[in-house]
């Protein structure tokens, strides 16, 4: 089974990777570089990423928020843009 990840507009990349961040933002989940700072450091695992230059971090570390957190921006994401399908479509 081959997976596909083509995206129909590739240029809406960015726009959906800000939107991500928004909702995000919005549900109060650190994510993102600032994210190291709110991990609590009192498990080994976190302590040794604590040591981890903050360069280093790529921008889109999601690996501390739960699946259930996660699956809620998914899903908060297919809602605000089927939401907006229905806006375009209704005022034609």
């Amino acid at each position: 089974m081959s997976k596909n990840n083509n995206k129909v507009v590739p240029e809406s990349h960015k726009a959906l990777d800000l939107l991500k961040y928004e909702i995000a933002a919005e549900m109060g989940l650190p994510v993102g570089k600032q994210a190291l700072g709110s991990l609590d450091l009192s498990t080994e695992f976190a302590s040794e990423l604590g040591s981890i230059p903050a360069t280093s971090i790529k921008e889109d570390y999601w690996g501390h928020i739960s699946s259930r957190d996660s699956g809620a921006v998914g899903g908060a994401i297919t809602s605000r843009l089927i939401r907006k399908a229905e806006e375009v479509l209704f005022t034609l």
